[in-house]
């Protein structure tokens, strides 16, 4: 008989993610594409690869996780589909049992949730300020002209970190400049931006809340161990990343998926989706002072879904399975 498999797909903005598990929960597949402002093609792009590894018949589940995930979910035909809080700690909770907060930095936003006993008691969104996130790391990389691979390493070999004002991207990067005017080490310029991305983090997601060990960073800015570092100072614990820290999204909708029952079937639209013509548009509604913005989304011509609606004028469009 053959094995059967779960995928799961976290389509952000800056990214989509891909993790396939077998039956025992293991990962035998993950991918990390940049979603480049087409979430169609790109989830159709990493579709294709995971159909080198399995059959379209031993995907007994498919579970979508982040900002498209609607779109993803009428675009593979998904099992479970779940807001990005549920799918990383759900993702966190399986990698390390008892963990109590979750630290996430991706490259638009950042998170933070709160669980106990394995339940999420609070959380924390920051998806405004460019300050808290790992696309404030890449501009100041880019400016000083170091690869974002190196900027881990170099914060580790500051010795005197300089304090650097992170409440905002702009005055980071004059004050940064500031420090640079007046001798101080890059190492210990690019410790301090690490230790400003952290405050930041804290001041904006962490009041009233108590941050307990374990606590999991995961999330694409985990791979540097500067903000690792910072974390760690700031908080005075031992901060864990997860060997699969930068796809957990997609690993814990995957995980979802594999929790649903035995019995039923799955409702995967097969990988035929990654050859067929897609195409997305939206229009607005004018029938009530609503004005909501309608999503359509059609293969090879024929619609298969809206949604934005509040109503359900427009939703709740039966969709034909694809092979």
């Amino acid at each position: 008989m053959d094995e059967k498999y779960y995928l799961g797909v976290d389509v952000g903005s800056v990214s989509t993610n891909f993790v396939l598990l077998g039956e025992d929960k293991q990962v035998v597949y993950s991918s990390y594409l940049r979603t480049r402002g087409q979430p169609i093609n790109t989830v159709k792009e990493g579709l294709a690869e995971v159909r080198g590894f399995v059959g379209p018949g031993q995907v007994a589940g498919v579970g979508v996780t982040g900002s498209g995930r609607n779109l993803a979910a009428v675009l593979l035909g998904a099992d479970v589909v779940k807001n990005e809080i549920t799918a990383h700690a759900v993702a966190a909770g399986d990698t390390c049992p008892g963990v109590n907060t979750v630290l996430e930095i991706g490259g638009q936003d950042s998170k933070l949730i709160i669980l106990r006993q394995g339940v999420v008691v609070d959380f924390a969104m920051n998806s405004v300020c460019a300050a808290g996130t790992g696309s404030f790391l890449d501009q100041q990389a880019a400016r000083l002209g170091i690869p974002i691979a190196e900027f881990g390493s170099l914060a580790l070999q500051g010795e005197n970190p300089v304090r650097i004002a992170g409440r905002c991207s702009v005055f980071a990067e004059s004050d940064m400049i500031h420090k640079q005017q007046m001798g101080n080490s890059l190492p210990d310029i690019i410790a301090g931006l690490c230790a400003a991305l952290v405050r930041n983090y804290l001041n904006n997601l962490a009041k009233g809340k108590e941050i307990k060990s374990p606590v999991v960073f995961q999330g694409g800015v985990a791979a540097n161990a500067g903000i690792k570092r910072a974390f760690e100072e700031a908080l005075g614990m031992e901060v864990l990343v997860p060997k699969h820290y930068g796809v957990m999204g997609a690993l814990g909708a995957a995980l979802l998926a594999h929790a649903r029952p035995e019995n039923k079937p799955s409702s995967f639209r097969g990988f035929g989706v990654s050859e067929m013509r897609h195409k997305s548009c939206s229009f607005y509604c004018n029938h009530c002072a609503n004005n909501c913005e309608i999503v359509e989304l059609t293969c090879e011509g024929n619609i298969l879904a809206r949604w934005g609606d509040r109503c359900g004028r427009w939703s709740g469009l039966a969709c034909k399975d694809i092979g």
